[in-house]
Formats: structure tokens, C-alpha cells, sequence
């Protein structure tokens, strides 16, 4: 790889670091997608001896990767994306995929295939850590930011892609307890 395809990559994926996610920090900013997929990667590290077939290596570089279509597309909160929206992240994706010398276009192309079958402990791992990670930033951060929706969505989300490990499984019973807390904590008022 060429000096200039390395950075034309590199520019490309800084496109993670400038879009914003529908969840707002402790700071009052919104989170960057790049943020998002760095806290997923250290969540998947720090239950490595809880997965200890899993290739850990492979599950970083899916939480790191995850979301690279929301370069192109922006995210869109898992609310209002439509079938159709999926669709172009995905080609938007693929097409960029494709642009990566080799060997990285058919390494990254098997990534994304293992990640959108989601067959894999690895994939299923990556997209329950996904769905906890949100749900953890949206605990952190303010609730008068959350949708009316997003308090049920707050409980519910990720809980079935959490359900075929048992550490994952009382992990997100753990954050639902944090979801109840943030909520008591909350008015009546604030609630509405």
C-alpha cells in the first residue's frame, strides 16, 4: 500500500470522529461514532476471559469497523432507520470496501459478511456490545435528552442479542438496574 492510499484510508475513516450518534455525553455534547466504536472495542476487551474461544482480534477490529457505512450515511437512531436505509449504509460500505487495496478489500469484505450473518461468537458478541453500549451512554448521559420512546427502548434494547451468553445476559440485567435508577432519579415532570 501506497503512502497515499494509507492516508486517503485514514481521512476516510476520521469520518467517524465527526459524526454525532442520536446520544448525548455526561459533558453535554454529543457522542462521536469513532467514540462509540472505541469503548465497544475496550467493553469486548475487558470480557476476553468470559469469551475465551472467541478471536479477540477479530471482535476489536468488528467493534472498531462496526459502523463505517455512518461515514457516508450519518447515523440514524435504530428507531427511525428503514430497510432502505440499512441498504445504502450497507452499499455505501461495500463500495468503499471495494476501493481498499489488498490483501484489506477481501479481509474487511469477510469481516462484514461474519458481522452481517452474525452466526459467530464473535459477531454476536460485537453486535450485543453494540446495543449495550449505547444503551450504557444514553445511562450517562442526561435523560431529559432521551425520546418519550427511549424509556421502554432503554430496558429492551439489546436484550436479545445479549441472550445467548449467560455473562452477557447478567451484564445487561445490570445496566437495566442502572436504567431504573436514572429513571427514579428523574420528576414527574421530567418524565413526560
Amino acid at each position: 500500500m501506497s503512502p497515499k492510499e494509507y492516508l486517503a484510508i485514514m481521512h476516510c475513516i476520521a469520518g467517524l470522529k465527526e459524526r454525532t450518534r442520536h446520544a448525548w455525553m455526561k459533558s453535554g455534547r454529543q457522542e462521536s461514532v469513532a467514540e462509540h466504536s472505541w469503548r465497544m472495542a475496550l467493553m469486548a476487551y475487558f470480557l476476553r476471559d468470559a469469551f475465551p474461544n472467541a478471536d479477540l482480534t477479530r471482535v476489536l477490529l468488528m467493534a472498531l469497523l462496526h459502523d463505517m457505512g455512518e461515514v457516508f450515511t450519518g447515523d440514524i437512531p435504530t428507531f427511525e432507520k428503514t430497510d432502505a436505509d440499512r441498504a445504502r449504509e450497507h452499499a455505501l460500505r461495500d463500495t468503499w470496501i471495494e476501493s481498499l487495496p489488498p490483501p484489506y478489500a477481501a479481509e474487511v469484505r469477510d469481516l462484514f459478511a461474519e458481522m452481517d450473518a452474525c452466526e459467530t461468537e464473535e459477531a454476536r458478541l460485537a453486535k450485543a456490545l453494540d446495543r449495550m453500549e449505547a444503551v450504557i451512554t444514553h445511562n450517562e448521559g442526561d435523560p431529559a435528552t432521551w425520546l418519550p420512546l427511549e424509556y421502554d427502548l432503554q430496558r429492551t434494547y439489546g436484550i436479545e442479542e445479549a441472550a445467548f451468553s449467560p455473562v452477557l445476559r447478567a451484564l445487561r440485567t445490570e445496566v437495566n438496574h442502572e436504567v431504573d435508577a436514572v429513571i427514579a432519579s428523574l420528576t414527574k415532570e421530567e418524565k413526560i
